[in-house]
């Protein structure tokens, strides 16, 4: 496979770790005991955003180095791959 595609296919892995990393930590601003006025007690105290990129970085950097491993070693036969990725009959 080209450059494109590992990059292409590493972006979407990110992109869904991303999600399932967003909720990681989260407190709401009642539990924090901090609630603005005017915004919802629900809203979160602290986003952390930098840190959640960091850990779907590291996430994702590790599912795709164990998908790629899988896939050069032979264990995901581009046959299945083909296969799985054709539209059904």
């Amino acid at each position: 496979m080209k450059f494109g595609t590992y990059l292409a296919i590493y972006f979407l892995i990110w992109w869904l770790t991303l999600f399932a990393v967003l909720p990681w930590g989260v407190r709401n601003q009642e539990e924090a005991g901090e609630v603005v006025p005017g915004s919802d007690p629900g809203a979160p105290a602290m986003h952390r955003l930098w840190g959640k990129l960091l850990w779907t970085t590291i996430v994702a950097t590790v599912v795709f180095g164990a998908l790629y491993f899988a896939y050069d070693r032979g264990l995901i036969p581009y046959e299945f791959l083909s296969r799985i990725a054709a539209p059904p009959r």
